[in-house]
């Protein structure tokens, strides 16, 4: 297991859920075009399904026999730039410079694009080393 990936995953579960709250119970009575809404919704999604596969991969890393750490910082640099940028850019109404933050989230996307990716192709190029 590692502790670090462990806890970060845990920690970005947690943030999706008080974010999903936050979005559920303040966000929509302030900010005008709700399509907002959608659009921070979705940053919370992708936050939640990065924390479930950090989580799943960190309790489980004993049993890779090569090197995470190009995933790991792949994923959450990626993560933090996607979800990250689409929260702040759903208050770019309240504070216009926040609009900026939209042209950042595409390389967080690929960014965690890559780090899935980079685990596939080791996980078959070592397929027959995992334990």
């Amino acid at each position: 297991m590692n502790k670090n990936i462990t806890s970060i995953a845990v920690f970005y579960i947690l943030i999706s859920i008080i974010l999903g709250a936050i979005g559920a119970h303040f966000i929509e009575k302030h900010i005008e075009d709700l399509s907002l809404l959608d659009t921070f919704e979705k940053g919370v999604k992708y936050l939640i399904y990065t924390g479930i596969g950090l989580l799943v991969i960190g309790l489980n890393e004993s049993k890779f026999q090569f090197s995470l750490k190009v995933f790991y910082i792949l994923i959450i640099i990626g993560s933090i730039l996607f979800s990250g940028n689409i929260f702040a850019y759903t208050f770019h109404e309240s504070v216009p410079n926040f609009k900026n933050f939209v042209h950042i989230v595409p390389v967080g996307g690929f960014l965690m694009i890559f780090g899935w990716a980079f685990l596939l192709i080791k996980l078959l190029i070592n397929r027959k080393e995992l334990k």
